[in-house]
């Protein structure tokens, strides 16, 4: 039932705008709650980092441990916290850092503190943005509308077999991977045998939702020498299950259906500016007047958008 999006610019632009248009056309899909992964200018060096903590009375504990953890590889705080907190007992937190000298080393001890803190992505790009509620109460709360970049993701989520904090919404971060995202429509069945399998090789899971599974799945087909076509098309074999979903990385965003093609995908490209959505009436948001919509409503098909080459690979 949950609604996913995606948007492309030719050049950098309000693509958070856009992406809350997508997510606010499908809220009736899922409004516990609502996530946007946005690709904004890459730097040079350095991470961007979001995410949350569970308890807002221990936010300065909580930042303090992670600045240590920093610290201890090689890497520092780049600019003041930002620290977003409401009548709920969570805090939502951005902040910048320095080059770790090892960043996957730097993760996997930054996730020592996930009871208490957990950093939900981590890119040069990508900043994702997940909270509960619908799409205009997220993006009031975090500035969404104001986020400006060259491509990104939307979801809006119905929890069915996880609880509704924001660290169980989507997008999903690949961690460790750095700039990668998901989001994805669907069921994958042999969830936990592919976890187990991922966990065994060191990956590490902070939810029980198996989106996060095709996401470091997907990367780490990736880290194994697969171009992203590539991977996309395995994994309709690989993984089983229902699903459609759609995974970013600074280039672009690629997409897979399964066998089944039982969850839609609906695309807009206009100019080789794209939007894509679960529902017609959500890329109607931007794209109101004539213009061709592709239905990508058949089985096994893959696909990748590229940032400055709209051409899709097959």
């Amino acid at each position: 039932m949950c609604g996913i999006a995606g948007r492309i610019l030719n050049a950098p632009g309000k693509v958070g705008n856009d992406l809350v248009e997508l997510m606010d056309a499908q809220e009736h899909r899922g409004a516990d709650s609502t996530g946007f992964a946005v690709y904004g200018p890459p730097r040079d060096a350095g991470y961007v980092l979001r995410g949350m903590g569970y308890d807002k009375a221990q936010v300065d504990r909580d930042l303090d441990n992670l600045e240590a953890i920093c610290r201890d590889h090689g890497a520092e705080f780049t600019a003041d916290p930002t620290v977003l907190t409401d009548d709920a007992k969570y805090y939502c937190f951005r902040f910048e850092i320095s080059d770790p000298v090892n960043l996957a080393a730097w993760v996997a001890d930054a996730d020592t503190l996930t009871n208490r803190i957990e950093v939900q992505s981590c890119g040069r790009s990508l900043e994702i943005i997940k909270d509960v509620g619908g799409a205009e109460q997220v993006a009031e709360k975090h500035g969404v509308r104001e986020m400006e970049g060259s491509h990104g993701l939307g979801h809006a989520r119905l929890a069915t077999e996880s609880d509704v904090r924001p660290n169980a919404s989507h997008p999903f971060w690949a961690r460790p991977f750095s700039d990668v995202a998901i989001v994805h429509n669907g069921q994958i069945t042999d969830y936990y045998t592919k976890r187990d399998q991922l966990q065994r090789q060191g990956y590490r899971f902070l939810t029980e939702n198996d989106s996060e599974l095709i996401a470091v799945w997907v990367s780490d087909q990736m880290q194994a020498g697969l171009t992203m076509p590539q991977a996309l098309k395995k994994s309709i074999n690989d993984i089983d299950g229902v699903f459609t979903y759609m995974i970013a990385t600074p280039d672009g965003i690629g997409f897979a259906k399964d066998r089944f093609a039982m969850k839609p995908l609906v695309v807009i490209d206009e100019h080789g500016e794209l939007a894509m959505a679960t529902e017609e009436q959500a890329v109607r948001r931007i794209y109101p007047g004539e213009c061709d919509v592709i239905n990508y409503d058949g089985p096994s098909l893959t696909g990748l958008w590229g940032v400055g080459n709209r051409k899709m690979a097959a």
